[in-house]
């Protein structure tokens, strides 16, 4: 892990590379308020670790990295300018060992500023030659696992007439709400965000408060908003829970609970992979969209694989995506170095 000060901005700036045994360590930008450096760290430390596990799992020939761009308040445009490319120094100055594309608080626009002093970066803007973002990608893994977690959990992997609660009406979050409306499925929304609940009253979404999510009667909750919404005391209504938000539990342990609760927990980096793996099969492997799209699918099949183990073992579904993550890690897949590639010229 570096942290460094930025020179134009004064801003600590940090990039954790968890683990480079499968290629060069990959993971998004994070740009965000923390009470304390120390609480910067911890994040990095304990993303990057996620991304190492999520790659794994996907079958990507990359690492886990992280960045984090450890704000006291909330800058202006100008200023945000200089951190982005303070920090787009920081990750310069490691040639390559990790790559960074878009996270809470960043998107292409801001990928497009790194660009300027590091060609380390993925999810430019389309008119740019990236792929711009990976949200709607990420929201085709998170249904890729929901499909595997409701046929193990309901016999049926159909959501028609099924209650779904979304905490987090973000990107992903639109997304996933969009396309489980049109499958039939009576869908519920929450969110801090006062714009985003007016994007969802516009939807005809009903709402529901944040602090009622947990305790709601419904089929299938999606976290896709913070993490560590879990903990040990934690009180789950619905017996599956599948979504994109990262690192939810406060404790592994916990996933320990909430089965002996009969809940269904779908491990987060294994249902939040889709955007990782549509972006650098696009732009690290030159797929088309449709394959890529069709690569992201194969999450279902992922998905099943470890149900289907941690039935039979008396598991838990984060006991076996971890030992098929560390199966993969140690089997001695040699590391490569690929790029995100040149940008094209916009036609």
């Amino acid at each position: 892990m570096v942290v460094r000060r930025g020179r134009r901005s004064g801003v600590t700036t940090m990039v954790a590379v968890h683990s480079s045994t499968l290629g060069p360590a990959v993971g998004g930008c994070r740009f965000k308020v923390y009470p304390r450096v120390h609480d910067a760290i911890d994040d990095v430390l304990r993303l990057s670790a996620a991304m190492t596990r999520k790659c794994a799992v996907a079958g990507l020939d990359f690492g886990g990295g992280k960045s984090v761009v450890a704000l006291d308040a909330v800058p202006t445009a100008e200023q945000r300018r200089e951190i982005l490319l303070d920090h787009a120094d920081l990750i310069e100055s490691l040639g390559g060992a990790y790559l960074a594309g878009p996270d809470v608080g960043t998107g292409p626009e801001d990928m497009l500023v790194l660009r300027e002093r590091t060609p380390h970066v993925f999810c430019l803007p389309q008119e740019h030659g990236g792929t711009g973002s990976s949200s709607g990608p990420t929201a085709v893994g998170v249904l890729a696992a929901l499909r595997a977690g409701a046929l193990a959990v309901f016999g049926d992997e159909g959501m028609h007439g099924r209650k779904v609660v979304i905490s987090g009406y973000g990107s992903v979050g639109a997304h996933l709400a969009t396309d489980l409306v049109q499958q039939g499925a009576e869908v519920v929304v929450s969110d801090v965000d006062e714009r985003r609940l007016a994007a969802a009253r516009e939807q005809g979404l009903p709402l529901v408060r944040p602090e009622e999510v947990l305790g709601i009667e419904a089929d299938v909750l999606i976290p896709a908003a913070v993490g560590g919404v879990f903990g040990p005391e934690t009180e789950v209504s619905a017996p599956l829970v599948v979504g994109p938000a990262n690192n939810q539990l406060t404790d592994d342990t916990v996933a320990d609970e909430l089965s002996a609760r009969g809940v269904l927990w779908i491990p987060d980096f294994v249902a939040s992979a889709g955007g990782v793996v549509y972006t650098l099969g696009r732009e690290a492997q030159n797929l088309t969209h449709e394959q890529a799209i069709a690569r992201v699918e194969t999450l279902e099949d992922t998905t099943r694989t470890i149900l289907d183990a941690a039935s039979a073992n008396g598991t838990t579904p984060l006991a076996e995506a971890d030992a098929l993550a560390e199966a993969r890690l140690t089997s001695g897949a040699e590391p490569r170095t690929p790029s995100p590639r040149e940008p094209r010229t916009a036609a």
